[in-house]
């Protein structure tokens, strides 16, 4: 990584955000056009710092997307494209399986409906199994039906993005650490490195006062994409508002409790997943997440504030018609960041073995 530099460096594309999209999209692009220069444009000291570095690390099946949907197509295809890049790159990660659980006898409709969507979506390996066979995966999680998902796993989606921002590297790409854009415009008239008229028309400013210029800026910039869209001109809509998720973690003493992902079945009703048990890498059990409006765009503790983001979020129409929409659930999740018991509730319904006693937040 290199920090900006004082003479304006010029580009035939520039990346605006070293997450993992950023660096996805730069790596592709710089691998199926050699012969240009590309940059990646990044705020931070390193890459994958926000969003990339900041989640559950499942690899998803692509179960739950609507059939036909690129969001299906992209799921089930990034998935199989995701081992095989950690097994090309030596990237440890473990196809622990997930279990979406029905303990409700009115769930288990849902829960086939979302068997059949998984097939329609070509996701490999998915079965609909009984009390006897849970229990032959998960010993400690109960349930009266359960759709299998053998092929769900977990990987450190921070190692992945930083082995993205090597290949791109080891392919002639530069990556500028320090570089916070502020600003992008067009060029009034020719640069004078520029034989052949306006071959790099965009100026791209950052925070500190630095510029490079090229000729085409691809922003993937996560948390501030509307900003970003702000700033080059586009619609800022719809605004990003951001949502923490506030996990629990298993002592880990009790982690022989959990073995795979276990989550509930979805209530179409409401915007999020609801509570689930996540393996991690590092061999700890996450629970939760308690989904709530977080203070500040990158705040990833309780007491994060930012007046600016606040402001953004609190102003937004789209934000108050997505709590008017779930008042009951938004106070639900409310009670729940407040109360460890109510969260323990959540879990006690697949493992009843879980107490107060056997979470930190």
């Amino acid at each position: 990584m290199q920090s900006g530099g004082e003479r304006r460096a010029s580009f035939d594309v520039a990346v605006v955000g070293a997450g993992i999209v950023g660096l996805a999209a730069a790596r592709e692009l710089i691998q199926r056009h050699p012969s240009l220069a590309f940059a990646v444009l990044e705020k931070e000291q390193e890459p994958a710092h926000h969003q990339s570095g900041h989640n559950s690390g499942v690899i998803h099946s692509g179960i739950y997307y609507t059939p036909g949907s690129l969001k299906a197509k992209l799921c089930v295809q990034g998935a199989a494209l995701c081992y095989k890049y950690c097994d090309q790159k030596g990237i440890p990660y473990k196809q622990c399986g997930k279990l979406i659980v029905a303990v409700e006898h009115d769930e288990i409709p849902r829960l086939k409906a979302l068997y059949e969507r998984g097939l329609q979506n070509n996701v490999p390996g998915l079965k609909l199994i009984g009390p006897k066979e849970i229990q032959e995966k998960e010993p400690f999680c109960r349930g009266l039906m359960a759709l299998d998902s053998p092929y769900t796993g977990i990987v450190d989606y921070k190692q992945v993005a930083q082995s993205y921002a090597r290949d791109f590297q080891e392919a002639g790409g530069t990556i500028l650490t320090d570089f916070e854009v502020t600003n992008m415009e067009m060029a009034k008239e020719s640069s004078p490195e520029s034989e052949d008229g306006l071959k790099y028309p965009v100026i791209v400013r950052s925070k500190k006062g630095e510029e490079i210029s090229c000729g085409h800026i691809l922003t993937c910039a996560g948390l501030h994409s509307d900003r970003l869209s702000e700033i080059s001109g586009c619609s800022p809509e719809p605004r990003i508002v951001p949502f923490r998720g506030d996990y629990l973690v298993l002592k880990p003493e009790k982690s022989y409790l959990v073995k795979g992902n276990i989550y509930p079945v979805p209530n179409p009703r409401f915007p999020f997943l609801g509570f689930h048990f996540t393996p991690r890498m590092d061999g700890s059990i996450w629970l939760g997440p308690n989904a709530v409006l977080a203070f500040k765009r990158e705040g990833y503790k309780l007491l994060d504030f930012s007046p600016g983001d606040f402001l953004d979020a609190v102003t937004y129409s789209g934000l108050w018609k997505l709590v008017l929409r779930n008042v009951s659930y938004g106070l639900g999740e409310l009670y729940r960041a407040f109360s460890l018991s109510a969260q323990v509730r959540q879990l006690q319904k697949f493992i009843p073995e879980v107490t107060t006693n056997d979470v930190l937040r």
